[in-house]
């Protein structure tokens, strides 16, 4: 969240301010919990304090939710449904919940889903996914000398950090022996986290975190290159992130870095028409496919459009419905709109809330 923010809501924190419900969630560095404002624990030092808007983003920064004011539950009212399924997940966060798991817990799939949705924006299957990614990826947070004190030690001392490894990225690093190895780094941006993966020479995945099949693309670029995938930075990730930087401050409209297509020669096609589109200006599938001289192939191009692992570089979110209206967007609808308004200069829109 905006950083101007962060004094104003640890004042509300600290007075528990009951109109502030909702508008902010605080995670707590020193207990790995996050509370709503008007927690009744102790309250923690600023510099430990981290804001977000909503409880999702805290899931995805690792926090797990407080036991004392349950940010997952409404206000002075706390479903017995919505708590079983919460502490299930506490009890086994990198389970994949699957309709056999809501059968033995007595509990309608349908009705978790819809209950979820309607009170966090999100629903229970999201929310175990956000919070299996959050402790996966908080291993890729904390930097390369963590893999390499596991990898030292053949992971013989830490299973548990080689099954979460396994879990996201797709398999430890033993499994390979034809040396290719990229590393992965978590990068904040005002529109949340970012994955980026990279070798030395170029980036091959930029995506948002909270990305809807993240994993699934996780997965194909690992069997694709048949590579390993550590936590890690490599000069292409760093520049990529001086560059989102630049470009969110509004001071940069082409990137630079050195990119890596991993798909078809009809997809590097298409992709590369999607960086010839101007910045603060859009096209439409079907311009887009008579730019490439296949004036037939707009679904392919859209499907092209839609495998698209480069997020905000290889600019997809410039690609709108020929009727003029946004259509889809795999970081999210609001995300595009932000994007296209950015890049418009249409004022200075806020990170979203």
């Amino acid at each position: 969240m905006p950083n101007n923010r962060n004094h104003e809501f640890y004042e509300a924190l600290l007075e528990k301010k009951t109109e502030y419900e909702g508008v902010f969630y605080v995670g707590v560095k020193t207990t790995g919990v996050f509370c709503r404002p008007t927690c009744p624990a102790r309250k923690p030092k600023f510099e430990n304090c981290e804001f977000f808007a909503n409880a999702q983003q805290a899931l995805l920064a690792s926090y797990r939710p407080c036991q004392r004011c349950r940010p997952l539950s409404h206000p002075n009212h706390v479903s017995d449904q919505i708590r079983q399924l919460v502490e299930a997940v506490e009890r086994n966060p990198e389970k994949r919940w699957t309709g056999q798991d809501f059968k033995a817990l007595s509990i309608d799939e349908s009705t978790a889903r819809r209950q979820f949705k309607r009170r966090f924006g999100m629903t229970f299957v999201e929310y175990a996914r956000a919070r299996r990614m959050g402790l996966a990826l908080k291993q890729i947070r904390s930097g390369e000398s963590i893999i390499q004190t596991q990898l030292a030690s053949g992971y013989e001392s830490s299973s548990g950090f080689r099954d979460a490894f396994s879990r996201t990225l797709g398999a430890a690093p033993t499994r390979f022996d034809n040396g290719l190895a990229l590393k992965a780094s978590w990068l904040d941006t005002p529109l949340g986290p970012m994955m980026a993966i990279a070798d030395e020479e170029a980036l091959y995945l930029l995506e948002f975190v909270d990305r809807r099949g993240l994993e699934r693309e996780i997965e194909r670029l690992r069997k694709w290159l048949k590579a390993a995938i550590l936590p890690g930075e490599t000069e292409p990730i760093r520049s990529i992130q001086t560059e989102l930087q630049l470009y969110f401050e509004g001071a940069l409209t082409t990137f630079a870095t050195p990119l890596r297509y991993v798909g078809s020669p009809f997809q590097a096609l298409v992709w590369d028409a999607l960086r010839a589109i101007p910045s603060g200006e859009t096209r439409s599938y079907a311009d887009l496919a008579r730019f490439l001289g296949k004036p037939t192939a707009y679904r392919a191009v859209a499907q092209a459009n839609g495998a698209n692992q480069l997020a905000i570089v290889i600019p997809c979110h410039r690609v709108i419905n020929s009727d003029g209206e946004l259509g889809g967007y795999g970081g999210g609808l609001r995300r595009k709109e932000w994007l296209l308004a950015h890049e418009r200069g249409e004022g200075a829109p806020e990170p979203l809330e």
